[in-house]
């Protein structure tokens, strides 16, 4: 973990109207991610469970196999593609854990069926 930088506890994302908190993970990837943030991520929708952007740039990973994904995870898969999970399901993929959401009940509703813009901000 990076020494001598303020941790950042919590972010918000917004999609439309609506806001949610994300409590980050106290990891260099789920760090690295929230000290960039303000930003607007295209999300694309996968599997009926999930939103994810891929991108040109990568942040440090510290994967883990999973057994169970939760509403409101905020993931990192492999080393560029940001995942939002908006359903419980079970799986055997690695992620990195960015954080999650709080009061995530509504937010499959929020986001929606098709693709969706979510903007990331420092609280």
């Amino acid at each position: 973990m990076v020494t001598n930088v303020e941790t950042i506890n919590e972010i918000t994302i917004r999609v439309n109207d609506k806001s949610y908190t994300v409590r980050m993970d106290v990891n260099d990837a789920a760090q690295e991610f929230a000290r960039s943030t303000p930003f607007e991520l295209p999300m694309v929708e996968l599997n009926g469970n999930e939103k994810y952007y891929r991108g040109a740039d990568t942040l440090v990973t510290d994967a883990h196999r999973m057994t169970s994904i939760k509403t409101g995870d905020l993931m990192l898969y492999e080393d560029n593609c940001i995942v939002l999970f908006y359903k419980d399901f079970e799986t055997d993929y690695s992620y990195t854990r960015l954080g999650w959401v709080y009061d995530a009940e509504d937010l499959a509703e929020t986001l929606g069926d098709g693709n969706v813009n979510v903007i990331f901000t420092k609280n």
